[in-house]
């Protein structure tokens, strides 16, 4: 006797992800059947891992681990199938009836861009969905090492699907693993032929690890398409440039071309071979909060995991597979924490990939501004984690400055080079974009005198300039903190005085200071300033105004009052200093005017904007 199918409901994110696969709104289907030998070739991995200390998962079975493609002409069906780990039916709801992957949304919300698909499906975990573009019913039948059940899920696209375990007897039958088979879509029949099917595996699929073979139709035995072996155990030499791609295309999911290739075999006290790749353009989990790498391990050509943390996170971006002769096969993820040799490897693999890029950098200019464009932001969280390479980091930042145009960046080294008689430090400003940061009042002195300032716009500027200690011995100062500090710079010809050489009386910054009271922790004749009426700094100590706004936006944090400086060359403040001894009232008016108008040039808002209206109007009112 068998049991009553179950009925099972889609996830709704997963239901939303096959009405777009049903309704072909992609054009590249073919990619279905390289998701699908992927996930059997990740199946049959897992297998000859965990066979390694239960071999009683494989007992008595002798079978070659491999994947078999068979087309079906009579059933106008396709059926894949490997001899892998196998799936139990809790294991076929969670794996083909939800999606658990944080990428999911953001898959949504692409795919309505994306016509073609081509840059979404393998990325967002939705590889086996890829298949209902060319189906329109799909049966699963799986049956997991070291157990005798078996069970059947069948879907057709729509609402849901069900599951049923197979008969005793059936199950007896049914080979350890999983098969997965396709009744095609009148305008998909094209997948039934050998030579579409062996085109596709050779593109996508050579270089997996195991034999995939494909059954003749007319009855002759199997036959193997696809190399099976790892690109990365061959000479470079003996790779050509568009083997390197289609590995990189099949191992990092990504349908660019990379800008980087690292390919080399460490000997010695450890024996490794590495492939590595620079992405062209961003992926799409770059910005993911966990952070992870997606270096591969092996360890002499058997899979061990993708979370060995092969690299920094600030190097997450970088794809490929690190293979190990001498590493034992057994190694758990714990130990993979505090093994000395993954240390070793990672500290070596570390090194050379910045190698890399500093080469790069040094020969392409123009290619490493690309990969800066896509990954200097991340970069920069090396700076302020991993002082070991500190210096190394600073050989490959490139940053928007004063003196650079509108899309070159300058190097630190060239910033270095271009330093003024008298400079004492390397002057930096942070903001959200490049637009708002050039017109900041505060950099008018520093424009006068012609000193660069570097412009940075990530939010992780914000922190590293606060943990490095400078570069060729100049410090990294905020230009919106404490004094500036840079009288003794001559001025630029022909540049306007600044603020500070016009001189103010102590009585108008003293009514200031009442008038505004907290708002402001000082006032102060500015040397920054030389056609705006006012700006705002952060005290010596503390974070500078960049940090200060994004650690105010954190719950329960007090905000340290800002230090207003004036121009008092500037005819708003001489009309702030003729009506002091007059109107308190208008006095009071044009001072809050002042404050607010600061806050609103460095990218704020005032803090009563009702207040801001009233003023504005009454002086409105009052020219009138």
């Amino acid at each position: 006797m068998t049991e009553t199918p179950k009925q099972h409901v889609f996830q709704a994110e997963v239901a939303r992800i096959l009405d777009l696969m049903v309704h072909s709104v992609y054009t590249d289907k073919e990619i279905f059947l390289r998701e699908l030998i992927s996930n059997a070739s990740d199946a049959l991995d897992k297998l000859r891992y965990l066979a390694l200390t239960e071999p009683a998962l494989t007992a008595g079975d002798t079978a070659e681990l491999a994947i078999h493609i068979e087309p079906r002409v009579t059933e106008r069906a396709l059926l894949v199938r490997d001899n892998g780990i196998g799936m139990n039916a809790e294991e076929l709801v969670d794996n083909l009836g939800t999606i658990a992957r944080s990428g999911t949304k953001k898959f949504l919300e692409q795919a309505a861009a994306d016509k073609t698909g081509t840059n979404l499906i393998g990325q967002f975990g939705v590889g086996f969905y890829s298949a209902f573009m060319v189906a329109d019913r799909i049966e699963v039948v799986s049956r997991k090492a070291g157990t005798a059940e078996a069970n059947r899920w069948v879907s057709e696209g729509g609402g849901g699907f069900t599951i049923e375990p197979l008969s005793s007897e059936d199950a007896a039958t049914t080979p350890r693993g999983t098969s997965v088979l396709l009744h095609l879509k009148d305008d998909a029949l094209e997948f039934m032929e050998d030579e579409r099917i062996e085109g596709l595996v050779r593109s996508y699929s050579d270089h997996i690890l195991f034999p995939i073979r494909i059954a003749a139709a007319n009855g002759e035995p199997e036959r193997q398409i696809n190399s099976a072996s790892a690109l990365w155990t061959k000479p470079k030499a003996d790779i050509t440039p568009e083997q390197y791609k289609e590995f990189y295309h099949g191992t990092a999911m990504m349908f660019d071309d990379p800008a980087v290739t690292i390919h080399y075999r460490a000997e010695g006290r450890h024996e490794y071979t590495v492939l590595l790749f620079v992405p062209g353009s961003r992926p799409f989990d770059l910005y993911d909060t966990n952070r992870k790498g997606r270096i591969r391990l092996y360890v002499r050509r058997v899979f061990i995991t993708d979370d060995a943390n092969l690299l920094p996170a600030y190097l997450r971006f970088v794809r490929g597979v690190v293979d190990s002769q001498d590493m034992p096969l057994n190694i758990s993820r714990e130990m993979l924490q505090n093994n000395p040799m993954v240390t070793a490897i990672r500290k070596a693999v570390t090194n050379r990939v910045l190698s890399e890029l500093k080469t790069l950098a040094e020969k392409d200019a123009d290619a490493y501004a690309k990969v800066w464009e896509a990954f200097g932001a991340v970069l920069k969280e090396g700076l302020y984690e991993d002082h070991e390479r500190r210096d190394a980091l600073y050989e490959l930042t490139r940053f928007h400055s004063t003196a650079s145009g509108e899309k070159q960046q300058r190097s630190l080294k060239e910033y270095a080079g271009a330093l003024k008689d008298n400079q004492t430090a390397i002057y930096y400003l942070t903001g959200e974009s490049l637009d708002k940061l050039k017109s900041s009042p505060q950099l008018e002195g520093f424009r006068a005198r012609g000193v660069e300032v570097l412009l940075l716009t990530d939010p992780v500027d914000n922190f590293w300039v606060t943990a490095a200690l400078g570069f060729e011995g100049k410090p990294f100062k905020s230009i919106t903190q404490g004094d500036a500090n840079i009288d003794a710079i001559a001025l630029t010809e022909g540049a306007a005085t600044p603020a500070a050489a016009t001189g103010t009386t102590p009585e108008l910054i003293e009514a200031l200071k009442r008038t505004l009271g907290a708002a402001v922790s000082d006032v102060k004749t500015s040397n920054r300033l030389v056609d705006s009426p006012a700006c705002l700094v952060a005290p010596n100590f503390g974070p500078d105004r960049g940090l200060e706004k994004i650690m105010a936006r954190q719950a329960d944090r007090s905000v340290t009052s800002p230090i207003l400086e004036i121009n008092p060359g500037h005819k708003l403040v001489q009309r702030l200093e003729a009506s002091r001894s007059g109107d308190k009232a208008a006095f009071d008016d044009l001072a809050w005017l002042l404050l607010d108008q600061a806050r609103i040039l460095e990218g704020g808002t005032p803090d009563n904007p009702g207040k801001f209206a009233e003023r504005m109007n009454r002086l409105l009112l009052a020219g009138a």
